[in-house]
């Protein structure tokens, strides 16, 4: 599959229908959705990988890593009316994924999900709470030996801090986050937010 098909077939997907803020429950753009997974294929990180999606929402990256080969899918949010949302568009795209509702920063989680070969996420930057991002960072590092996530621009020294002894960051790609007016602070029809996508890599210990 090419990139622009990718691209076209996660366009489709079902959005939010009544977004949380609290969750910053924002889409993640079909765009940057491929360019993360592509760029994890390439780097073999999807074909015949056992693939997380944390903070799935509908599903946008979850439904893309199984799509590309991934050969099992586990996509874990803690919003229930959501991952109904998220199923809806994995029967729909013609792809099998194991669904579960659990809160990432409950420490049973890790162990419910497994391991996998591979995290996919776009987490909550902590606009509305502070470090919101450190547990999808903690149960991805427990899980998988590599992650993909898509962060805010400049937040990488403050992540390679975080990741001491643990993880490191191997590779940045730039990309642009279209935020459309979602909720009553938004003032902009829409903004465009500066992100990173980082490749966590775990350290031995």
């Amino acid at each position: 599959m090419k990139l622009n098909q990718l691209e076209r077939l996660l366009e489709n997907l079902e959005g939010f229908s009544d977004p949380s803020p609290l969750l910053e429950q924002y889409r993640t753009p079909a765009p940057l959705a491929a360019r993360l997974l592509f760029h994890a294929a390439l780097k073999r990180d999807i074909e015949g990988r056992r693939v997380c999606d944390l903070g799935c929402g509908t599903g946008i990256l979850a439904i893309g890593a199984a799509l590309i080969g991934a050969s099992e899918v586990v996509a874990v949010d803690i919003d229930t009316p959501v991952l109904e949302i998220a199923r809806r568009n994995a029967e729909r795209s013609g792809v099998d994924i194991l669904f579960l509702h659990h809160d990432v920063k409950d420490p049973d989680t890790s162990g419910r999900i497994g391991r996998c070969d591979t995290v996919v996420m776009n987490p909550p930057f902590g606009a509305q709470q502070l470090h919101a991002d450190r547990p999808f960072i903690d149960a991805a590092l427990a899980i998988a030996p590599v992650v993909y996530g898509i962060f805010n621009a400049g937040s990488r020294s403050f992540i390679g801090s975080y990741l001491s002894g643990r993880g490191e960051i191997a590779e940045v790609i730039g990309g642009l986050l279209p935020i459309r007016r979602t909720f009553s602070f938004h003032r902009d029809e829409i903004r465009e937010i500066p992100v990173e996508i980082l490749v966590i890599r775990r350290v031995s210990a």
